[in-house]
């Protein structure tokens, strides 16, 4: 396979050996599955699709983020424990990403679940002098890391703003350096606290997912999400571990979805700008769903969903299922997977096949998209 490496800026030969491991960031479950989320694991699930496909065992860990300040202020707003409303919107999650075909992940730790890991890897990076205490907080150095800033390629001005719409906060007096990043901090009176070394809190977002990484799987082939994660999510991660093997684990590839727009905006739960996949299912086949996400290629800029798509994928289906069942051409499907995920070309030539009376079952399978219609 050949895929788009987002830190270096081209593509790369994605070789990860007899056993593929690929750590994808997953939600902060204080609300239902959108659209975003939808194009992000779907297309982590063509990945892991065509590594099964090449005999390649898959280890896909994907987190949750169950202690996050957005899914504590959601559980004060409601009322409800934020343990609870972490486990009702993943249950709803998983049951959204289920019906739209995709494969489950080898594992879906959640964060609360590696406090004792967090608390370590801190301690490593203080005794490293990569990290430093101040008044109860930690903080990691930016500047430990002689990588930092690789995954993006962003100047630390563009850091700097950026991170401050992401939930850095420059600001702060504790900091040594506005681009140093909290690593565990107190937690306020009505909010979980653990005890630590440094004080009662709770762990910074970006040491969760080092936690979880290297615990789960040790090293990573490919690291994923969606593209608002490679500022200062997965940078701050990719630091971590650099620092904490003294750079001699292998760098993963980076690889990012573009962010979707509704009406011109990013979708984001912090705005409301969403459509919720549970709404959509009501009144829409999943298979439809999928290959209406799939119509637009993961690295396509700021594209727009519209109801446009969705119709175009309805009658998309319709041709399909009207073509006669078999394999169909299930080489070239696999050689334009291979060829960074080119999956407008495949529904391309999917389409002039159904056209022709040949059949495209078999290769539509090779995108998780199933063609026997729904009971009715």
């Amino acid at each position: 396979m050949r895929l788009f490496d987002t830190s270096q800026g081209e593509f790369v030969d994605f070789e990860p050996g007899p056993v593929a491991r690929l750590y994808t960031c997953g939600i902060t479950p204080y609300d239902a599955t959108h659209l975003g989320h939808a194009a992000t694991y779907i297309t982590y699930d063509l990945v892991h699709r065509r590594l099964l496909d090449l005999g390649i065992e898959v280890r896909l860990v994907r987190n949750i983020t169950d202690i996050d300040e957005d899914l504590l202020q959601r559980a004060r707003r409601d009322g409800i424990n934020y343990l609870d409303l972490a486990f009702r919107e993943k249950r709803q999650f998983d049951a959204d990403l289920s019906a739209l075909g995709n494969l489950e992940p080898w594992s879906q730790p959640r964060a609360t679940s590696a406090i004792p890991d967090i608390r370590g890897i801190i301690s490593q990076l203080i005794d490293l002098r990569a990290a430093y205490i101040n008044d109860g907080s930690v903080y990691f150095r930016h500047d430990a890391s002689d990588t930092f800033g690789q995954v993006g390629g962003y100047t630390r001005v563009d850091m700097r703003h950026i991170g401050a719409s992401r939930g850095e906060d420059p600001t702060d007096d504790k900091k040594r350096h506005p681009l140093d990043s909290l690593l565990w901090g107190p937690s306020a009176s009505d909010e979980p606290s653990w005890e630590s070394p440094w004080g009662p809190g709770r762990p910074g977002w970006h040491v969760e997912c080092t936690a979880l990484a290297r615990r789960e799987l040790g090293s990573v082939d490919l690291y994923g999400g969606g593209c608002d994660l490679i500022y200062p999510h997965h940078e701050f991660c990719a630091a971590h571990d650099r620092v904490l093997s003294n750079g001699d684990t292998a760098v993963p590839l980076y690889m990012h979805q573009a962010c979707v727009h509704l009406a011109g905006q990013p979708m984001s739960k912090s705005t409301g700008n969403l459509i919720f996949v549970r709404d959509l299912l009501k009144r829409e086949e999943p298979m439809v769903v999928r290959l209406a996400v799939l119509s637009q290629h993961y690295r396509t800029q700021e594209w727009t969903w519209t109801d446009d798509l969705l119709a175009a994928a309805r009658s998309r289906i319709k041709l399909w299922r009207a073509a006669p069942t078999g394999p169909g051409p299930q080489k070239e499907v696999r050689a334009l997977l291979d060829k960074d995920l080119s999956v407008e070309e495949i529904l391309s030539l999917l389409d002039a096949r159904a056209r022709q009376g040949k059949p495209v079952e078999g290769a539509a399978k090779l995108l998780g998209v199933g063609l026997r219609p729904p009971p009715p």
